[in-house]
């Protein structure tokens, strides 16, 4: 593997120097799912390509998600076909050839309650079950009576619940799928930075023709030509199209979702659980040794960088929880919590749950794209179209898309990875379970991180305060996945932040203390990181006590963002 397949900090410190100094076919702003679908798209087309991002990889909504990749059981129901036979589409890509070392089928039951319910549900997930047939999990939804049901789902409430209907759906690790993308994007020659934010367009005459940007851990600011430009930032789409100048040809609104997690041993199930609530679907997603239980689905008019829980949300969404499970979920049950921002499209409704979950592309300026809505298993359609616009305006033939059979890195190979996972653990010495969970999370990659712990031993052991994690993890997402805080180690490349009970604050300093000498950290800016980090989880804390977004929202602003050190704006 050669050193531009890894985001590293050497790679970060290459890039930002080619960036002064060349001119690109395309910059896409934007590390989330689609920026970084975007960059792939365009790099694997034989463009010139660079991708910033303002905090890091998959910051805002793209690892915030309920992690599903699915079509949308919900659209089916506003008769929004097209949509759900897309996003059908896409989830098979991504189970099949994309990543299916990041993706996987996970079973699903739709509890019925009432008589009607039979047929109504019944009629709709068969319909759902046939459009996605062949794509990537299995088929033949089908019905359990009341006894089977209570056998899979022992929690179930028993005077509610009369039976249900099984059927599968996908489901991804979407903070790594989205860094995959970026790496991915740069192991075919793509400038992808971090923790570099845009600051202000370059304009010639009446077109764009790059953009300002600030490197955030050095405070340097320098300009970055592009032919063409392409914004996709989500929620933050109508930020950027003011700061080139006036009002773009739709605009984007956010709306809140929160998610619980619950250790598993809380719910007794073997499938997943999906109902109707009067505002949306609830899920209750098997995700490893915990649940995820979500989501809400509320206007956000607030700070978009920290979106807030509050105890209304938590309250609401274990009362819809508990209106299943037979024992009920208090709140010393939650772990942790999350919530995310849908980039939806405005105008069409009051209610964001009513909102297109389609996607726009326009140009309001010559050299500008602007992306917008969707949702995340649709995200590389929307890459393609985002390309697909901004290569308009380089007046050359441009090849077409190919991202529908571009593996991520770490995919090539993953099935005889995954058939001889027994032997690799008998060679390494490790745990069968160890190897799995390796090869859940870095594909065939994985046998960088054995290779790392064959030379260090030390880092085959498991985090003390996070078990379920090994040191070698640490440090790998440091020296190539991109992290550059602890803040990008214990939410995005681990999952630390909600799923120990103290969020990640014994963790802090024993994973800064890994991943300091290849970051380059001082005792002091170790020691910086680390209050840092516990200021976040404290004021996250605190959001989620407090009674409604507005308290919540001032309460989460108590936390500082560990790269406001050189820029205020967050």
């Amino acid at each position: 593997m050669t050193i531009a397949e890894r985001l590293s900090p050497a790679t970060r410190t290459a890039a930002l120097e080619r960036l002064r100094r060349e001119e690109l076919d395309v910059l896409v702003i934007g590390g989330g799912v689609v920026g970084s679908g975007s960059a792939l798209d365009a790099v694997t087309r034989g463009l010139r390509v660079g991708l910033v991002e303002a905090r890091d990889y998959a910051a805002g909504t793209s690892s915030r998600s309920s992690k599903l990749i699915h079509g949308g059981l919900r659209y089916l129901e506003q008769f929004n076909f097209a949509l759900v036979f897309e996003a059908l589409r896409e989830r098979s890509l991504l189970l099949t050839t994309l990543a299916p070392h990041l993706a996987r089928p996970v079973p699903f039951i739709y509890p019925l309650e009432k008589p009607i319910d039979r047929a109504y549900v019944g009629l709709g997930i068969g319909v759902y079950d046939l459009m996605g047939a062949g794509r990537g999990v299995p088929s033949h939804a089908r019905y359990l009576s009341r006894k089977k049901t209570t056998e899979s789902f022992p929690s179930g409430k028993r005077s509610v619940i009369r039976g249900a209907i099984r059927f599968y759906e996908g489901q991804v690790d979407d903070a790594r799928h989205t860094m995959m993308l970026a790496r991915t994007a740069a192991s075919y020659g793509a400038l992808c930075v971090n923790s570099t934010r845009v600051v202000g367009f370059l304009r010639e005459d009446d077109r764009v023709a790059g953009v300002r940007v600030r490197d955030l851990e050095s405070g340097e600011e320098f300009p970055i030509r592009a032919q063409q430009v392409i914004n996709a930032t989500g929620t933050w789409t109508d930020e950027i199209q003011h700061m080139v100048g006036g009002r773009g040809q739709f605009q984007v609104r956010a709306s809140k979702g929160v998610h619980l997690v619950i250790p598993r041993n809380r719910i007794n199930s073997a499938t997943g659980i999906i109902t109707r609530t009067e505002k949306s679907l609830l899920f209750i997603i098997p995700w490893g040794s915990h649940w995820i239980i979500g989501t809400t689905d509320t206007d956000w008019n607030l700070d978009h960088a920290h979106p807030a829980a509050s105890r209304s949300d938590i309250d609401y969404l274990l009362e819809h929880a508990n209106s299943l499970l037979q024992d009920p979920l208090t709140r010393e049950d939650v772990v942790g919590v999350y919530a995310g921002l849908r980039p939806l499209l405005a105008g069409e409704s009051e209610a964001t749950s009513k909102l297109s979950r389609e996607h726009a592309v326009s140009s309001p300026v010559r050299g500008l794209t602007v992306i917008a809505g969707g949702k995340y298993t649709t995200y590389r359609v929307m890459a393609k179209d985002a390309v697909d616009s901004a290569v308009h305006g380089l007046e050359r033939a441009v090849s077409p898309s190919i991202t529908d059979r571009v593996p991520l890195v770490g995919a090539e190979g993953y099935a005889a990875a995954w058939n001889s996972r027994h032997l690799t653990a008998e060679r390494t010495g490790l745990p069968v379970s160890t190897i799995e969970h390796l090869l859940h999370r870095y594909g065939t990659l994985s046998t960088e991180l054995l290779d790392l712990i064959a030379e260090h031993p030390e880092l085959g052991q498991p985090l003390e305060s996070a078990p379920e994690y090994l040191k070698a993890e640490a440090h790998y997402a440091a020296s190539s996945e991109g992290a550059l805080h602890l803040d990008d180690l214990l939410t995005r490349r681990m999952r630390i932040s909600i799923e120990v009970p103290d969020r990640g604050e014994a963790a802090a300093a024993e994973v800064a203390e890994i991943v300091a000498p290849l970051l380059g950290w001082t005792a002091e800016q170790v020691d910086n990181e680390v209050e840092h980090y516990r200021l976040r989880v404290k004021a996250e804390r605190e959001s989620q006590e407090q009674p409604d977004d507005q308290t919540a929202d001032a309460a989460r602003l108590g936390a500082p963002d560990v790269r406001v050190g050189v820029d205020s704006m967050t």
